[in-house]
């Protein structure tokens, strides 16, 4: 009986005889490859002769018997000029004739010529290639365009004992750069290592230092939710995909045409700084291929939504679609689209985008990014530009001036969130749908004929027109974290009314790809705990929502609690985040509000200057000005490099990138779209919760050489609330059902049963609006419809002008997002619409007042308390988003005692305080009533203060010595703990003693370090001290 093989030999004949029997390739000879120049020469000329007959006779001509070797030697030259995806795009020239290294397959079928030449392309799959002048090794498999190798392969079958791992390892220490065929960007220009289940690539061999990245579909296939791997084949190999799918003659010279390019970073001085070829990854070219085959199916007028998470390469897929989108051809060879428009505020995007598409098409122009204002937009659309990449916020400026006629158009949105459903999303439609083709439709439906429409409705049916989908618009809405809204607006409806993405990569195989990090593997969260006490003698009555606020706010904003904080940060930042990443790692504080980035940001001054940490240096980041005390901050006031020269806005991210800075301060900024591979860990004190939370928690999962982890300190939310919050995003995210229209009209009969307006109000306003002359005294007109609707309002008691304004408010919102889903035809509800806007922008902006406590409450008792330290894991979400609901109005404002407030506070915050927790607030509260004290205080620096109050503090602990025992037996006893007792508490007495006003006492034992100290107290001596001072004895 023959025994089965089960070599890595049958691998390799097996990827073979699929590419030669089915892949358009034919046998490759290994011994017509010549190793010094890297070419199988005699396949490369014979190309050249066949495909390009009256250019080679005119060579010929020029070179005589020495053709053949010049023109080898004038392609190696230009190669190393420009590198070799360059010269198979766009040819070589020399002595004025022109030669193409390849053809690439026409967009449409029309030109025969086109075609074929294409067929005269020759492609060769040479197994066991010979490829260097130094020894005998082998590449199992090179694949070859025109004799010239673009791709090889190490297979490896785990049969024989062998993987993945040992074919990446032979890459790395057996295939030297130094022979041709490895020259990077010069001859091959992606390797694959390759077993029986996994597949490895990279575009650079550098040794040991060479990077494979994962080359594999997922666990459940592209698009789908999984992790890491590939599904299993029960028909063939699991990596059977790379050369049915990838490596085949179609697919490898559409990816060599249209995907692979070089990206290349510049210094200042614009030398290369550093360049790496691309080659997409497996997810990016499903997505796009998925994508096109879609939309040439079906046509313009689909929405899709793509859910890639962190680390997908999203930059690089929106660049690859917008290029194949604006070149896509139908069935019958016509254009599908006339401009594809990117909608980003991203400025990477911009530069990149343009880089990339010129390496495909070699022409200026293509790519228009609209920078200056919003008439560029508007001409470039007329103009048909191919792409154009603008912001969202450009289109209200331009929408009803552009004329887009009947043509069609892809816009792609990056980063798309519910922001979508907004004014500026409805004008983007307004200004690119063919509202004509609609209005038929219309006018079908009303059972009358265009021309007898009124001229004064022409514009409210125009924006009607420009409600739900347009046909010839189609959305491709790229993000990481998709809400319900995004689900309803762009995501794919299944049979069961569930909106799903259409095509996945979930954060889930991006970490275990190793994309992207687990920023929930490392977690530490910290409870704390405190009791407040009124200060006041009366009770005042306080909205119960402002004032349980305020109790928090003052807790959060005190000295202690902000110094508490601090030292626990700076702690852990120097005991382990700066000897992360080769000692380059940053950390990143994430504050409730700017006031609180400008107390942490003096605190962590005031502590590094104190501790002596010189080599640490920290930057704020928040907008606007901050008043503090009486005195004015800004970001740029506060930001100061060493030579106290200001660090500008612009310029913070990339004087943040430098080793001088370690950590940076941010109230709501920087916590999206913010990219430091550097980033290690995050300290957070700030609430966070669904998107919010994965989008600021994942500023540390970029990846970077030498970072291995990342880590969380969280001291607001909990592990179970932050594992609520990522759940959703971390395989796939779905919508249950969509949202029912007609949830506008429930809100709109809540309204109306308040009586505030008319409907002939409503009427006459839209009739005044809409007409289509605006005369001189229209406006004051406007304002007339207007007038008795708030005069009734304002005769309605607070509770009902309350509901009233904040059913108004979700009606706005409600209907925005609606007819971005559907398209109405009511015109009633739309003139409503109209009005409500303006009618809200005048109701008074009354709410309720805020809170100010801080003199009538004090902080007694403190305490920070490690809670959980580990990995937070994630298994995805078994619920979906639910729809939007036509409920209306608010909770009812509720009304409590100051002292109710302070007790629902203390039962949520509290704990059983121990005596140590209590004593050092104590003796703090003894130096802060004594005036001596307060003069020491302002009228010394900080060191002469902590002379006395070394001097001074062992007797005022004896005084509390009776009533605290046991906490002064330990301080007593152990002069370590009583030195850095002296230490902590000093320089938080003399901070403040220093204030104009006076903070209450607190403290966190649990926070103190013990320190060796020589210096002996003796407690018997003290107390017979006291008692003689005291005339006891």
């Amino acid at each position: 009986m023959q025994s089965f093989d089960v070599k890595e030999i049958q691998f390799e004949k097996d990827i073979e005889e699929y590419l030669i029997r089915k892949g358009g390739y034919k046998k490759g000879n290994p011994k017509k490859f010549d190793r010094k120049l890297g070419l199988d020469c005699d396949t490369f000329i014979e190309f050249i002769k066949t495909s390009q007959e009256r250019n080679w006779e005119k060579y010929k001509t020029i070179y005589g018997n020495d053709a053949e070797k010049q023109i080898v030697s004038r392609f190696d030259r230009e190669v190393k000029m420009n590198g070799l995806l360059k010269v198979l795009r766009y040819g070589f020239k020399d002595r004025g004739i022109t030669f193409r290294t390849v053809f690439w397959k026409p967009e449409t079928s029309i030109n025969e010529t086109s075609l074929n030449q294409y067929e005269a392309n020759i492609l060769h799959c040479t197994r066991q290639l010979h490829y260097s002048v130094l020894n005998e090794n082998s590449i199992d498999i090179a694949l070859f365009i025109n004799g010239i190798p673009v791709v090889s392969m190490e297979l490896k079958c785990q049969f024989t004992g062998q993987s993945i791992t040992n074919a990446i390892a032979q890459y790395k220490f057996d295939r030297a750069s130094k022979d041709t065929i490895f020259e990077f960007k010069n001859r091959v220009l992606v390797h694959f290592a390759v077993d029986l289940t996994n597949v490895y690539m990279t575009t650079r061999l550098e040794g040991a230092k060479t990077y494979f990245l994962p080359f594999n579909q997922g666990s459940n296939g592209a698009g789908r939710v999984g992790g890491k791997g590939n599904p299993i084949n029960e028909d063939g190999y699991d990596t059977s995909y790379l050369w049915e799918r990838v490596l085949c003659k179609d697919r490898l010279l559409e990816i060599l045409h249209k995907y692979m390019h070089l990206q290349q970073e510049f210094d200042e001085q614009g030398n290369i700084k550093s360049e790496r070829m691309i080659f997409p990854r497996y997810h990016q070219l499903d997505v796009v291929t998925e994508l096109l085959d879609d939309v040439k199916k079906n046509g313009a007028g689909n929405n899709y939504l793509i859910q890639h998470s962190a680390g997908s390469g999203k930059s690089n897929s929106i660049a690859w679609l917008a290029h194949r989108l604006s070149g896509l051809h139908n069935y019958d060879d016509e254009k599908i689209f006339q401009s594809v428009i990117i909608v980003t505020d991203r400025k990477v995007l911009d530069s990149q985008l343009q880089n990339t598409v010129y390496q495909f098409d070699h022409v200026q122009g293509v790519v228009v990014k609209v920078d200056k204002n919003a008439q560029q937009l508007k001409e470039a659309i007329e103009d048909g530009a191919g792409i154009i990449i603008t912001t969202l916020q450009k289109f209200p400026v331009i929408y009803n001036q552009v004329y887009s006629g009947n043509k069609r158009f892809a816009v792609i949105i990056d980063e798309a969130h519910s922001s979508q459903s907004g004014d500026s999303a409805k004008k983007l439609k307004r200004a690119l749908a063919d509202t004509e083709k609609v209005l038929e439709e219309y006018a079908k439906l009303e059972y009358e004929d265009e021309i007898t429409r009124k001229d004064d409705e022409d514009k409210l049916l125009d924006e009607l027109a420009a409600q739900g989908k347009q046909d010839n618009l189609s959305f491709f809405a790229f993000t990481a974290t998709p809400k319900g809204r995004t689900l309803n607006l762009f995501g794919s409806k299944d049979e069961n009314g569930e909106y799903h993405p259409f095509h996945i990569y979930s954060m889930k195989q991006a970490i275990e790809e190793g994309f992207i990090l687990d920023v929930l593997k490392n977690y530490m969260t910290y409870n704390m705990y405190y009791k407040i006490i009124k200060n006041i003698s009366d009770d005042p009555e306080l909205e119960t929502t402002s004032g349980v606020k305020a109790i928090k706010k003052y807790e959060t904003l005190h000295p202690h609690n902000i110094s508490q904080k601090t030292s626990i940060m700076l702690e852990h930042f120097r005991n382990v985040t700066m000897h992360k990443i080769g000692g380059k790692a940053k950390a990143m504080v994430v504050t409730p509000s700017r006031l609180h980035a400008v107390r942490y940001v003096n605190e962590f001054k005031r502590q590094i200057k104190e501790k002596g940490f010189d080599d640490l240096e920290v930057l704020v980041a928040f907008s606007g000005e901050v008043m503090d005390e009486g005195t004015s901050y800004t970001e740029e006031s506060i930001n100061k490099n060493k030579n106290g020269e200001t660090i500008k806005e612009k310029t913070l991210p990339a004087t943040f990138h430098t080793d001088e800075y370690g950590m940076l301060i941010v109230a709501e900024k920087y916590q999206t779209g913010f990219d430091e591979p550097l980033l290690h860990t995050m300290f957070v004190d700030k609430k966070l919760s669904g998107v919010k939370a994965v989008q600021t928690l994942s500023r540390l999962n970029r990846t970077a050489r030498g970072k291995q982890d990342t880590f969380v300190l969280d001291f607001v939310n909990s592990a179970e609330d932050i594992k609520k919050s990522f759940e959703p995003y971390y395989e796939e995210t779905v919508l249950t059902e969509e949202t029912d229209p007609n949830v506008i009209y429930d809100i709109k009969n809540t309204l109306d049963q308040y009586q505030v307006y008319r409907e002939v109000e409503v009427e006459q306003f839209a009739e005044i609006f809409y007409s289509n002359n605006q005369k001189s005294n229209d406006m004051g007109r406007l304002q007339s419809k207007i007038t008795p609707a708030l005069q009734r309002y304002n005769d309605l008691n607070q509770e009902k002008r309350d509901l009233f304004k904040s059913t108004l408010a979700r009606f706005n919102r409600i209907n925005a997002f609606v007819t971005q889903v559907t398209r109405m035809f009511d015109k009633d509800i739309h003139k409503f619409s109209i009005y409500a806007k303006f009618l809200l922008t005048q109701l008074p902006k009354n709410g309720v007042e805020p809170v100010d406590l801080d003199d009538k409450i004090l902080l007694e008792y403190y305490k920070l308390e490690k809670d959980f330290e580990g990995s937070i894991n994630l298994e995805g979400s078994a619920e979906g988003f639910t729809p939007i609901k036509g409920e209306a109005g608010r909770k009812e404002i509720k009304k409590d005692p100051l002292t109710v407030l302070i007790d629902k506070i203390n039962t949520i915050f509290g704990t059983q305080f121990t005596e140590m927790d209590k004593v050092l607030m104590q003796i703090e509260n003894d130096y802060a009533s004594e005036e001596q004290w307060q003069s020491y205080a302002a009228n010394n620096d900080k060191k002469t203060f902590m002379l006395l109050f070394e001097r001074d503090f062992p007797e005022k602990a004896a005084a509390r010595y009776e009533q605290n025992d046991q906490f002064f037996v330990k301080m007593f006893n152990e002069p370590s703990f009583m030195q850095k007792v002296i230490e902590d508490l000093g320089g938080l007495i003399y901070e403040r003693l220093k204030k104009t006003f006076k903070y209450s006492m607190e403290s966190n034992v649990n926070q103190y370090m013990v320190a060796e100290d020589e210096k002996k107290y003796n407690i018997d001596d003290i107390l017979v001290e006291k008692c003689r001072k005291e005339g006891k004895i």
